[in-house]
Order: structure tokens, then C-alpha cells, then sequence
């Protein structure tokens, strides 16, 4: 297709939502203004900017109905306490020697059954912060811990950026998933060595700073049950690989998510646990469509043929296209779906031309977008600072180490995966 709006309009555009972003400014509308001024600036008229936008949008459509369908699976999660039997049930036996290994891998597991990543940090942080407080651990250490085990779990899941990675790049769900096994336990190691590092940090945390016990007060289930949704989705998707039984996640997410709360004996709540779900998944479907109308624009512009030819020129194999594309777009935009999204609508197509196989593009993209996803102008950067009350300066310090998380992961993917 013809090249349309110029390289310079589609980098002013994405900095533009970026600058947008950084005021606070909603990420949603933040994109669209953002393409719609890179349209504009890189010398397209209006209406054909508009068209680039509304096509780029409609391209995500069937990973928007994906993703809400795994919003039954994720609210059944949350709705009936599940994440949390699961993330104390793995702490309480890991015993003191091996307590930050357990937070990572409690997060991970959280985030490998479909969680968001922020949501899993969340649910994981108050009893982190109990047991720091006990131990008198770092608020750096638990932290890293559980963003660590976040980043590994993220790229083994069925959640909305291994979805729209699926649907763009053309390959099974579940293949995805399991290219990012060895990755993701390259990333646990790394994560456990790097939080232990940090065991001794001056921010820890003082008893009173926890407010809530270790133990949960009412043990709402057991942990075979609450592990029943996820697992049952899991193997569900698993029958294409095992059986050739083909199975959307579009079924595959929701009928985990009904098994589950048959599971723990409550059927009763699917309406509130749909509630929860749409909740929870909104705001990222939402996130999808701005996110499709800046691809639409970078989709039309010469960007793409910049990067390649700025990757020729300085030595680098055709491959490398997909993990800097991850990286560069997550950064802009510090968020591993909006990054992995932009990189595969834009670049996926090129990494095919270039003789890249799909699913080594979309794993080492996918790995890719989880080097910059914590940068200060994304929501997560907060969110999970505010969740162990971390002072600012402090937060901003723990960003190289997850940036060296993020890259662990990604050049084992490259060397996995490399053409």
C-alpha cells in the first residue's frame, strides 16, 4: 500500500500521546488525538486521517470480544476471592527462607490464569506487607519480587496482549503461550535473585505498617477449587495442540470462568461475576480502540520502512525488528498491551515479508513489551507503588531492575526463537 502520511507525522503523533499521557490526560483519547494530529502533520487530509484511524480501530475487534469474554474468568477470580486463597495459600507454605520467591511466584501463577498484572500485584501486596513487616524486608525487595513474577506470568497468559499478539500475528493462542515457558522462568530466576539483593533496603517496613493478618479471616474456599477456573481454561485451550480440538478463547475463557465458580458452590454469583469482569476488561477494550487508530496512522506511514532501514544500517539481522519494535513502542506508551498491539498491527507484517515465522515475531515482540511497561507515565508505575505504600524516589529506583527483568526474558526469546 502506498505511503501516505510521513515518517515524521507518525513519530509526532506518538509523542504527542505520550506528552498526553504524562498530563493525565485519559490514554484513550490521549491516542486518538495523538493520530489524528500525526495524521494531520505527516500531510494526510482529514477525511483519509479519519479512515486510517476508524480502519486501524475496527482491526481490533475480534481481540476486544476475546478479551471481554475473559472477563467472566477474571471476575470469577476476583469476585469469589479466588486470586487471594491462591497467592496465600503459596505463601504460607514457602516458610521464611524462600518468602520472596513465593511472592513472585504467587504473582505469576495470578497473572498466568488470565489476572492482569496490576490487578495480581494488588491482590498479593497485603500480604507481602505482612510478611515484610515480620520479617522486616524491604518495600523494594517485595515489590520487585511481585512485579517480576508479573512480567514472567504475563507472557505465558491468556490475557488481552497475548490475545491481540494471537489474532495479529496469526498463530494459536496456545502456542503463543507456551513459546514463553523458558522465558518466563529465565525472568522468575532473575527476579528472585535480584529481590533478594535488595532483602536489606533502607525502606522497610516496620510493623505497623501492615494492616492486615496474614491468614485470611474466613477462608471463603479451598485452593483445588479456586484453581479449578483457570486450570479448566487452560486445558481447554490445550485440546488444539493435544487433540486438534480447536477452541476459541472467546469459549474457552468464559467456560473456565463459569467451571470455577461451580467449583467453589457459587453459581449463584455468574451475574456479579460477569459485573466484576466487564469492569475489569472495559477499560482495556476500551484502551484497544485508541490504541487501533494510532496503529491505523503508523500502519500508513513510513515508520516502518525508518526502522528497518535504521536496523540494516546498523548491522542488525531483519529479526531483531520484532524485539526493538516490543521495546520502543511498550516505552512510549508503558503499557505491555498497547505496546504489543502497535508492534504487531504495524511491524507484524513486515516480519512475515522478512522471512521472520509468526510465532518467533509475536514471542519475542510479546517479550519485548514488558522491558519499558513500569515507565512513570503508565498506571502501573503507580498502582503497584501505591500498593506497598513506596515512596516515590524509591519506586523510580526499582525501574532499571525491571527493565533487566523485562530484558532477561526477551533475549532469551531471541535466542529461543531466532530465525
Amino acid at each position: 500500500m502506498e505511503v501516505q502520511i510521513s515518517t515524521f507525522g507518525a513519530v509526532a503523533g506518538l509523542l504527542l500521546s505520550v506528552l498526553f499521557i504524562i498530563g493525565r490526560m485519559h490514554p484513550v483519547y490521549s491516542l486518538m488525538i495523538g493520530a489524528l494530529a500525526g495524521g494531520l502533520i505527516g500531510g494526510n487530509e482529514l477525511g483519509a486521517t479519519v479512515s486510517c484511524m476508524i480502519a486501524g480501530s475496527g482491526q481490533m475487534m475480534q481481540a476486544v470480544l476475546r478479551i471481554l469474554g475473559a472477563g467472566v474468568l477474571v471476575g470469577s477470580l476476583v469476585y469469589t476471592g479466588a486470586a487471594n486463597i491462591i497467592a496465600r495459600t503459596l505463601v504460607s507454605y514457602a516458610g521464611e527462607r524462600f518468602i520472596l520467591p513465593a511472592l513472585a511466584l504467587a504473582t505469576l501463577l495470578l497473572t498466568l490464569s488470565g489476572v492482569f498484572v496490576d490487578i495480581a500485584v494488588i491482590t498479593v501486596a497485603p500480604i507481602a506487607l505482612a510478611v515484610a513487616a515480620r520479617l522486616e524486608l524491604s518495600r523494594s525487595a517485595i515489590l520487585l519480587a511481585m512485579i517480576g513474577g508479573g512480567k514472567a506470568g504475563n507472557i505465558m497468559s491468556p490475557n488481552p496482549n497475548t490475545i491481540v499478539l494471537s489474532e495479529k500475528m496469526g498463530v494459536p493462542l496456545t502456542d503463543l503461550m507456551q513459546a514463553g515457558l523458558l522465558p518466563a522462568i529465565c525472568a522468575f530466576i532473575m527476579t528472585c535473585l535480584l529481590a533478594h539483593l535488595l532483602r536489606n533496603w533502607r525502606d522497610r517496613v516496620a510493623p505497623a505498617a501492615s494492616a492486615e493478618s496474614a491468614d485470611p479471616p474466613v477462608r471463603l474456599t479451598t485452593f483445588l477449587a479456586a484453581a479449578v477456573g483457570p486450570v479448566a481454561a487452560i486445558c481447554l485451550l490445550a485440546l488444539r495442540p493435544l487433540a486438534n480440538i480447536a477452541i476459541d478463547p472467546l469459549v474457552a475463557l468464559p467456560v473456565g470462568g463459569l467451571l470455577g465458580l461451580l467449583a467453589m458452590g457459587k453459581p449463584s454469583g455468574t451475574r456479579e461475576c460477569m459485573r466484576i469482569g466487564l469492569e475489569k476488561m472495559a477499560p482495556v477494550a476500551l484502551l484497544l480502540i485508541g490504541t487501533g487508530c494510532l496503529a491505523g496512522i503508523i500502519g500508513e506511514s513510513g515508520l516502518k520502512f525508518s526502522l528497518i532501514h535504521f536496523i540494516e544500517g546498523c548491522g542488525l539481522p531483519g529479526f531483531s525488528l520484532a524485539p526493538v519494535s516490543g521495546i520502543l513502542l511498550c516505552g512510549a506508551t508503558a503499557s505491555t498491551v498497547a505496546g504489543a498491539t502497535v508492534a504487531s498491527s504495524v511491524f507484524g507484517p513486515a516480519l512475515i515479508e522478512l522471512g521472520v515465522p509468526a510465532l518467533a515475531g509475536a514471542i519475542m515482540i510479546h517479550t519485548g513489551a514488558t522491558v519499558c511497561d513500569t515507565l512513570p507515565h503508565g498506571s502501573f508505575f503507580h498502582a503497584s507503588g501505591g500498593s506497598v505504600q513506596m515512596e516515590l524516589g524509591h519506586r523510580m529506583r526499582l525501574i532499571p531492575l525491571e527493565m533487566i527483568i523485562g530484558l532477561t526474558q526477551t533475549i532469551t526469546a531471541v535466542l529461543l526463537f531466532m530465525p
